[in-house]
């Protein structure tokens, strides 16, 4: 048994064993598949129900539930490939007064990293906290941030992103997808009936790892595919921007399986792309990219952790080798690149200096790229003296110590209160 299998499977015994697991009931699954026929509207409301929030969560030492009233959705949005898509998702109305300006804001969260098989859909893990389904178990890890949220009297959105909930493949890191899943979410809010949102309420984005991207690309895209919504600001955090570079990071990681989830989420929408795996990737990689496909966190961690795509190539060479001689591929990979756009709204793009899965460089770079097109970008390092060495400790770090002042900087931002903008200074910082 590897390092990453231990690891994993003593993990996976304690969750188990101290919380009780909801599973699949045939009417969720009912509610999860959109009809033949969706709105015209992006962010149009499918469908709606009452959900009942997770099981008690520890934090601070005491179990805690969260403040409000949750309501399980599904709405329209736009896919990269042009077409409509059923996205499924949560609105968590606070129980919660919100005693700051205005009407009571909304944020649109997106959540990290989860997985790519239905059983990893955020809103399940809202309502159970640890949901198995199919002989899969993914765990809410996100909820004290948004708990955060609620106790503050912000109401709180929550994506499942394409695919992920809903049939279909999730199109895992794929930009646009993300983002607008991510901006459609705040508009199926603003439209569910019986909520104290209104068109007024001031709009916040939150993110970190994945959802630091999918925040990022929301943010940016917003302009054009959203700009009726009243954004205020978007927290960006361990965003992956630039996968070329988060290939690499990733490699070798306890993540290594978010390689072949990106391979099947680029297939999606570039079927032209299939005839270079049986060129470039052997007998085991094509196996693993088929196991991949129904898999979270845990999933991938005991199946693939800290191996490196070596093994899966013909070469012997890692995939981002490989992948940098053949132009189509970098071309497939490169569309998914995050600051190519200016968000008009302030942006805090933060990341950890020795992430060791979602590389430092390239979330500098970000918040660069946004400076150089004009962008009001509060770019922040947490400073960090060593890697962990692909165990996810400094990725994970920074989205547990760095939380609280995230959420202030949102919370201020939906307050209407000003940021100062440090792009003179950002180039200087670690």
């Amino acid at each position: 048994m590897t390092r990453s299998t231990r690891v994993a499977a003593a993990v996976s015994v304690v969750v188990l064993s101290l919380l009780s697991p909801t599973t699949a009931s045939a009417a969720e699954a009912d509610f999860y598949t959109p009809p033949a026929e969706l709105p015209a509207a992006d962010g149009a409301l499918v469908r709606s129900e009452p959900m009942k929030l997770g099981i008690s969560f520890p934090l601070g030492g005491k179990e805690t539930r969260l403040p409000g009233t949750a309501t399980r959705i599904l709405y329209r949005t736009t896919t990269e490939g042009g077409t409509a898509s059923a996205v499924s998702g949560v609105y968590i109305e606070p129980s919660k007064p919100w005693t700051g300006k205005g009407d009571r804001p909304l944020v649109s969260f997106s959540v990290g990293t989860q997985g790519v098989a239905d059983a990893c859909a955020p809103s399940k893990t809202l309502e159970s906290f640890l949901n198995v389904e199919d002989g899969k178990f993914m765990v809410g890890y996100e909820v004290p941030s948004i708990y955060g949220f609620l106790n503050d009297g912000v109401a709180v959105v929550v994506t499942d992103y394409v695919g992920l909930g809903t049939p279909g493949v999730h199109t895992y890191m794929n930009r646009v997808d993300q983002g607008h899943a991510v901006l459609d979410a705040a508009r199926a809010a603003l439209a569910l009936p019986g909520t104290s949102l209104t068109r007024r309420s001031a709009i916040g984005l939150y993110g970190y790892s994945q959802g630091g991207g999918a925040a990022g690309s929301a943010a940016e895209l917003a302009p054009t595919y959203a700009p009726e919504l009243n954004l205020k600001g978007a927290y960006v955090g361990g965003p992956p921007a630039d996968l070329y570079e988060v290939m690499k990071s990733v490699d070798g990681s306890l993540l290594t399986g978010a390689i072949p989830w990106s391979i099947n989420a680029m297939h999606a929408y570039r079927p032209a792309l299939t005839p270079y795996l049986g060129q470039l990737v052997n007998a085991e990689g094509i196996a693993a990219i088929e196991k991949s496909k129904e898999q979270c966190v845990a999933d991938t961690i005991l199946a693939f952790g800290l191996q490196k795509t070596s093994r899966w190539t013909r070469s012997g060479n890692l995939a981002a080798v490989d992948l940098a001689k053949v132009p189509t591929l970098m071309k497939a990979v490169d569309d998914q690149r995050i600051g190519r756009l200016r968000p008009t709204i302030p942006v805090q793009v933060l990341t950890g200096t020795k992430d060791d899965v979602v590389a430092h460089g390239q979330a500098k770079q970000l918040a660069l790229d946004w400076c150089a097109k004009g962008a009001h970008v509060t770019y922040k390092p947490v400073v960090q003296l060593a890697s962990s060495g692909g165990l996810m400790l400094t990725h994970l770090g920074p989205l547990l110590s760095q939380q609280g002042a995230a959420r202030d900087w949102v919370v201020d931002r939906l307050n209407g209160r000003a940021t100062t903008s440090n792009c003179s200074t950002a180039r200087f910082l670690p």
